[in-house]
C-alpha cells in the first residue's frame, strides 16, 4: 500500500542475485588463491623437498629415528631405497628410507684405505 510497485520490484531483481555476477566473484577468489599460494602450497613444497634431499643423503653412520619411534644407526645403505639399521646390538632391521622420521646425527665420512 505505501510501496510503488516499481520500487517493489527494483527490490526484487536485487535479491534474486545477492552473491553478484560472476565476475565479480573471480574478482574475490583469485587474490583469495594468491595468498593461499604463497602461505600454504609454496612453503609445504619447499619442506618436502628439504627432507627429500636429506633422505636422499642418509648415509653409514647416521642415526636415524623411524616413523615408529626406534632410534637406531645406519649400518649399510642398501639401494635408493632401503637402508639397514642397527637398533640393538646385533639386531638390524631393514627400513624403506621414507619410514625415517628423522636424522639426529651425521655420521663420519668413510674413510678411504691409504695403504
Amino acid at each position: 500500500m505505501f510501496i510503488t510497485p516499481a520500487f517493489a520490484q527494483a527490490a526484487t531483481d536485487t535479491a534474486a542475485s545477492p552473491f553478484g555476477s560472476g565476475f565479480e566473484m573471480i574478482i574475490l577468489f583469485v587474490p583469495l588463491m594468491v595468498v593461499w599460494y604463497f602461505l600454504l602450497i609454496r612453503p609445504q613444497r619447499a619442506q618436502a623437498k628439504k627432507r627429500d634431499e636429506a633422505l636422499k643423503a642418509i648415509r653409514r653412520g647416521d642415526q636415524v629415528v623411524t616413523s615408529g619411534g626406534l632410534v637406531g644407526k645406519v649400518t649399510k645403505v642398501i639401494d635408493e631405497k632401503e637402508v639397514e639399521v642397527e637398533i640393538a646390538d646385533g639386531v638390524r632391521v631393514r627400513i624403506v628410507r621414507t619410514g625415517v622420521a628423522e636424522i639426529r646425527v651425521k655420521g663420519e665420512p668413510v674413510k678411504a684405505d691409504a695403504a
